[in-house]
Parts: structure tokens; sequence; C-alpha cells
């Protein structure tokens, strides 16, 4: 499949699955926008920057679908495991669209990116859709995707928290003191991301799988400032390092693909040394959660599959949930021989969970199986609100069960699983994801041409007058970032984000256990865990 991202956007649009606004909307606003939207969404004209904002484009099973050029979804597997049998080496190119602006040293400056911002209880804005292209010594090369928080103009965190082959690569570059050197693509096509999204093994080249999934080679080019490629058909590029700080620096909350609120973590800190864009680049912000669903689902079939063949269970249907966050809940048929039920559980646990009466809190509608799944894949412990009782009435009908003597009632397990949560259990894990201004940001007022006000500009003097502000009433209340964001909105959002980064820049800036955001050395601020 020879598309770019940007013919994939001409195509979205000529199939009706997006809508472009061309009037002033404010950046604060886009995320709601695109959740309240059954189609993707492009921004031409974001206040205070220069630059449009796409999201939303893979955000339903039918985007996904068109992006991997399928009929049906589960088509999206079989691309990628063509890929996975049959990859494709990435081809080098001397230069490409994406070095037409480049800005590197003192001129580096995130702020002029239009990097939205997405739910209430966000750290800060982050940069949510690029490819990260990371190298080392003796592993060589390693593609992932991976989230940016924006700390200062040059300074973002990198969350790595889970256990993967990024975080081997930061963790041996951690031990020797050395930086680790990485490239982030912003503005691909949905097969890189995938590609990046699929867990390799180590050593495994994931742009050599997404070049089998096209057919053709995936481009790359180097990198000025660090010797790392990255992705040609991007619309913009960051050259970059992490920085051997290990991990001690707060980053997030954020938003998950459990649909709910993440908590703080630990993570590195990134210096950005260059950023090369084409000369009318667009900014993609991939749209958490559904976005990540609908494109990610299929790896996780394909893991699934994978551990069923090694185990030798020969594999019929596979179907993650919508419920289960298609991560831990997995329906599965298998061809059977003797034996291979608890064989095919024990492959499959060892991707993810299979969870079945369930006693659920009064926020799930019972009437909707999609929450009740939701209910078990987040709130439940195995060990702790799973009852099995044996020895109870079953049918004779159930193909489990060994063959009985007509009229002898068989007895069969009866599984009992406790969804609501449990006491002890801090609140906020269970904060939902609320996009911000979802009460008064509504598409169907932009739709009917509804335009935001233009904040106030600020100069050099304004922001550091401003970033005073934000750090006196910061030293009497934690806030989140939409907080500021709000009680300043009489300024345009980039001035209140520079703003906030001038304290961070001079140290003065922290977050406390929640995610929010504090002076430094004040009673509030998280500490870091010992």
């Amino acid at each position: 499949m020879d598309e770019t991202f940007r013919q994939f956007l001409d195509r979205l649009r000529q199939c009706k699955e997006l809508i472009d606004f061309r009037q002033p909307i404010d950046i604060r606003h886009i995320a709601t926008l695109v959740d309240q939207s059954d189609k993707a969404l492009y921004f031409h004209n974001v206040i205070g920057y220069d630059m449009p904002v796409v999201s939303g484009i893979i955000r339903s099973r039918e985007r996904a679908m068109m992006a991997m050029g399928a009929t049906e979804y589960l088509q999206i597997e079989d691309r990628l495991k063509n890929g996975i049998n049959n990859p494709i080496s990435p081809q080098r190119v001397a230069s490409s669209p994406t070095r037409e602006i480049v800005m590197s040293g003192d001129d580096v400056d995130l702020y002029k990116l239009p990097i939205p911002m997405s739910s209430i209880y966000d750290g800060g804005p982050m940069i949510t859709a690029g490819v990260v292209i990371a190298k080392d010594a003796e592993f060589g090369m390693n593609t992932g995707i991976y989230r940016f928080m924006v700390k200062e103009k040059n300074l973002t965190g990198i969350d790595i928290v889970t256990p993967n082959n990024m975080r081997l690569f930061v963790q041996r570059a951690f031990e020797t003191q050395r930086p680790l050197p990485i490239s982030i693509s912003i503005g691909t096509h949905p097969i890189e991301l995938l590609g990046a999204g699929f867990r390799a093994p180590l050593g495994a080249d994931e742009m050599a799988i997404a070049g089998g999934i096209r057919g053709r080679p995936v481009q790359l080019g180097a990198c000025e400032t660090v010797d790392v490629p990255y992705l040609a058909d991007a619309e913009i590029v960051l050259e970059a390092e992490v920085l051997p700080t290990g991990w001690t620096h707060p980053e997030g909350r954020f938003g998950e693909f459990t649909w709910l609120m993440g908590g703080l973590h630990w993570n590195p800190i990134v210096r950005v040394k260059a950023v090369s864009m084409r000369r009318d680049a667009v900014y993609y912000a991939l749209h958490m959660p559904w976005e990540n669903t609908w494109l990610m689902a299929p790896t996780r079939y394909t893991a699934i599959r994978q551990a069923l063949r090694t185990a030798g269970v020969a594999v019929k249907d596979i179907n993650m949930t919508m419920g289960g966050v298609t991560f831990w809940h997995a329906v599965i048929s298998i061809k059977k021989q003797a034996g291979e039920g608890k064989n095919a559980l024990l492959a499959a646990l060892s991707v993810m969970d299979l969870k079945h009466v369930v006693v659920v809190d009064d926020d799930i509608d019972v009437f909707n199986p999609v929450e009740v799944e939701w209910a078990i894949a987040t709130r439940v412990q195995g060990d702790r609100d799973i009852m099995i009782i044996s020895g109870a009435r079953g049918k004779p009908l159930d193909p489990s069960l060994a063959p009985t003597p007509h009229g002898v009632v068989p007895t069969t397990a009866k599984v009992g699983i406790d969804a609501t949560i449990s006491e002890g259990i801090p609140k906020e894990r269970y904060e939902r994801i609320t996009y911000a201004y979802a009460d008064t940001a509504k598409i169907t007022d932009y739709l009917g041409g509804k335009s935001d006000h233009k904040g106030e500009t600020a100069s050099a003097s304004v922001i550091d007058k401003l970033a005073d502000e934000i750090a006196a009433i910061l030293g009497e209340t934690p806030l989140y970032f939409t907080e500021v964001a709000e009680r300043f909105s009489s300024y345009e959002f980039n001035a209140v984000a520079r703003a906030v980064g001038l304290l961070h820049e001079k140290e003065k800036l922290w977050q406390d256990p929640r995610g929010r955001l504090c002076l430094r050395n004040s009673a509030f601020a998280a500490k870091l865990p010992h």
C-alpha cells in the first residue's frame, strides 16, 4: 500500500470521514471536540499557532480499516501478520520535505507546535503520536510510540514506565551515564504507527514489519544532531536525547487506554536538540483512548495467536472485546483436542487475562455488556475477587464436561467475580477521563460556525509577570494544568504554557502526588520514592 500521511487525509476527506474547521478554534477545545465527533477533525486555524492540527483519523473501526486497506476489521491482523512474516528492510534517503524548516540549538521551541491538552487532569500538553526510533550500541534500532509531556521549550519527559525494549535501551544508557539518541516523527501514516506499536522481539526491526505491511520499504532520513534515522514521510521530526537522569521526574497524569486516568509516573527527561518540519506541516494529535484501541487491538490478536501456536493449539476465532479495552479480555475458540482447553488458557494468559455472576458498582450500567466487561478488566484481582464453587449442577450439553450416563446430572464449576471497587483503593484511580471544556465547547456550535475569541498575546515581560502570578497561586494550592489555563484564559494558551515552562526552567515547578502543578519545595510536592 503506497500511500502517504497526506494522501490518507485526502482519502478520508473524499470519503466524508474528515471534517475541516476553518474558523479560529482554541487549542484547549480540540480534544473534547474530537471526542464528540464521529469523524476525524482538521483544525486549520488554531488560535496562537501557525500550524493546523488533525486528530481522530483512526478513531473508529471504519477508519482503522481504511488506513490498512482492509474491507473487514480482522484483515488488519492479516496485514500485520504479513508484515511480521515478510518484513522489508527500510530504505535510506538523502533528504525529505521534513527538512524544509529546521530549528536547532537555542532556536528549538516546542511551544511553536500546537500540542493540545486532552483531559482535565493532564499534567500538561503531551505529544501522543510520535514514532520514536532509538539506537543501542549492542541491540541496534528499536521503534515504538511513547508520550512526551512538554516541560520547557526544549525539554520533555518520556513515558517509559512499562518494561519494554525502549526502557531497556534507556536503562543501559543510564547505567553508563550516556544520553540515548532518539528521533520522534510526528504525522506519519497509520501503517507506521501499527508497525511501531507491535511489540517485536529485541533486535527485530519494527519498520521492516511496517514495510512488509506496505509491500515496499519505509523510507528513513538521517538526523543531523543525533545518530538515528527518522521517518522521511513525517510532518515534523524532533531530534533528541533521553538524558541519563534516571526515573526521577514526575510525569502525567494522562488518560489511558483503560478509559481511566493514569497516575503520576516517574520518568527520565528528554532534551530536544533540533526540530525539522515541512514548510506547511500538519500536527497530528493521536486521541486517547479510541485511536489507540482500534489500531492496536490487532497487535493483541497477533500476539495471542503466536502464543497459542507455540502451545500447539489450533485457533478458530479470537474476539478482543471492547469491554475489556481490547487488552485484558479475549474470547477464544479453538479446534480442540484432549487437554488443549487448559493449554490454551495457559498460553493466552501469558499475553493477557481471560476473565464470569458479576457484581458491579452502581456507576456501571448492568444492561450494557461493554461496561460490565470494563468493570471486570479494571477492578478485579483474581486471587481476591474470584470465587469458584465446585460441585454445582451443570448441563449435559456442556462440551467441556466428561460424558456422563444418561439420566445422571453432571456437576460443574461456577465462577463469581466481584467487580466492585475494593475498600482502600484511592478513588482517583477510578476517575474517568473527562475532556476539558466538555460542558462549554460543543461540536454542534462549531459546526454552526462558532468561533472562539482570541486571547491576549504576551510579550516576554508579560510572560515573566504571568509566571509570577501563576507561582503565587500554586504557592497556595496545587492546580491541574487545565485549571491554570482556565484561570488565565484571558491570555492565549501559548502564553500560559510558556509561563508554566518558565517556572519549570527556573526549577520552581513540581507536581503533587495527584499530578497537579505545585511549587518544587512546597509541602504539596511529590517526593521521589526510595
